[in-house]
């Protein structure tokens, strides 16, 4: 097929294409499609595999001139771009005429076939040597003091109560209905009933607890305690609440001991096993901090090494997800940008900044795991997807259902992974110091991480019961 391709745009990444389809090809084609379609079609009058080409033209030579324009529009944008040895960033827009006159002569086979491509290239550029990126690795040496401490909060939860009358004590638990009021008016979420809880374990509020020292089972009081001001849920921080208290019953902790017996009631052979396991999830849970501080090193010296123009509809589309993000943060702390002490000008520069950057680190990384023939397997990515669908207990269906109906879903798990993947692949080219820190030095954010961090994340609002501080909230 005579296909003419003309560069009507080449600035920057950007580029445009005139496509001009001759008509005489058109037609072409079109009636080799009749010629094909002639054997098979069943018209009245006509014996089977002899009905004239001319009268397939007049019948149907619309309609598949119409097939063979879808066709190509859908097709061809790829072909051309392979032949130019350019990629596209995203999807080329296509457009052709909307006269319909010059349609409908196109359509008759009068009029040469033309439509134009639009669309920028994903920009060339050299990867940076990658030996002579530097980085330090942050490990902590878990001390032995903080295992014990982690084991004991496991025997803790594994503590057992007995029945005891008397007076409540610091350390007993507690059984006990409570409603919440403020101005003299019960709130939503501020009520339950046999509600266990264990003196001194400051999951409620501050001051509820202590109240609670001294009572005995059946007792009825009226305690009074004020929401911290940084509350959580907004309506009820700062104000003063009572607390109409039930005490259903009580019972003393049983002697808790590290030995082996306790181990054997949480499944495991001996008290040393049970202190390795606390040990290796301390070290998953500050090698995932490590990681993550490599991980930002590493992406801040391949933004340093690697400067190029990125495609604006990549960066715009980046851009609109954080801004999106950063609203609706805003709006759910009931906060504006004033209050960040910034403006919504500002903070536009500063997220589009950051847009830019994530893609144009998307690109090199891209670039280096394609060079290193980094793959995502379906096992992989199943096990990502099974990880999503744990995450809504109750909706697993939906969630498959929503996978499998929405485009780019199972990409949108395939760039994590493969992102990781590349990382793992960069530790072994890079050079790598290891560095033993504290606890807290590992822990300090440093100032780079805070900074791309949204800062209505700073304060974002967690869902809290009224009397409770770590489980379900009244709005």
């Amino acid at each position: 097929m005579n296909m003419q391709v003309t560069e009507t745009l080449a600035e920057g990444l950007k580029r445009e294409l005139k496509v001009v389809v001759p008509a005489a090809d058109m037609a072409a084609q079109m009636n080799e499609k009749l010629a094909e379609a002639k054997g098979k079609m069943q018209i009245k009058g006509f014996r089977p595999g002899k009905v004239p080409i001319s009268h397939l033209k007049k019948m149907y030579g619309k309609s598949i001139m119409a097939q063979l324009v879808n066709e190509m529009i859908q097709e061809k944008p790829t072909a051309i771009l392979a032949e130019r040895g350019e990629r596209s960033a995203t999807q080329p827009e296509i457009t052709m005429t909307e006269d319909e006159k010059e349609a409908d002569a196109i359509l008759n086979g009068d009029a040469d076939f033309e439509f134009n491509i639009a669309y920028e290239v994903i920009p060339a550029f050299d990867l940076a040597d990658m030996s002579k990126v530097k980085v330090v690795r942050e490990v902590v040496e878990v001390p032995a003091e903080e295992v014990e401490e982690q084991v004991l909060r496991v025997a803790e939860n594994s503590r057992t109560f007995e029945p005891k009358s008397g007076k409540a004590a610091d350390g007993d638990k507690v059984t006990i209905d409570y409603l919440g009021k403020v101005d003299g008016e019960p709130f939503e979420g501020g009520a339950d009933q046999d509600a266990e809880l264990v003196i001194g374990s400051n999951r409620f509020i501050p001051g509820f607890e202590e109240q609670l020292i001294g009572l005995k089972e059946g007792d009825e009081k009226v305690i009074t305690v004020t929401f911290p001001a940084d509350y959580q849920a907004a309506h009820l921080a700062g104000k003063e609440a009572t607390f109409d208290i039930k005490v259903k019953s009580i019972a003393a902790p049983g002697e808790l001991e590290i030995n082996d017996e306790l181990a054997k009631t949480l499944g495991l052979d001996s008290a040393d096993k049970l202190r390795e396991i606390v040990r290796s999830q301390i070290e998953d849970q500050y090698g995932q901090v490590t990681r993550q501080k490599l991980k930002r090193q590493i992406l801040d010296q391949l933004d340093e090494a690697h400067k190029f123009d990125t495609p604006s509809k990549l960066v715009d589309a980046e851009f609109e997800s954080i801004w999106r993000q950063i609203n609706q943060e805003l709006s759910d702390n009931g906060k504006t940008f004033a209050d960040e002490d910034t403006t919504e000008e500002a903070a536009r520069e500063e997220y589009r900044t950051l847009a830019e950057r994530r893609v144009r680190l998307g690109l090199v990384l891209s670039k280096i795991g394609e060079e290193a023939g980094v793959e995502v397997s379906d096992d992989e990515l199943q096990r990502s997807l099974f990880e999503q669908v744990r995450k809504f207990p109750g909706q697993e269906q939906e969630i498959y259902e929503y996978f499998q109906k929405t485009p780019g879903a199972v990409a949108s798990l395939r760039a994590p992974i493969f992102e990781e993947k590349t990382i793992d692949h960069l530790m072994t080219m890079i050079d790598v110091t290891d560095k033993t820190v504290t606890k807290d030095e590992l822990m300090a954010e440093d100032e780079a991480e805070a900074s791309e961090k949204p800062a209505a994340k700073k304060k974002a609002p967690a869902k809290k019961k009224a009397a409770k501080k770590d489980d379900a909230a009244a709005e």
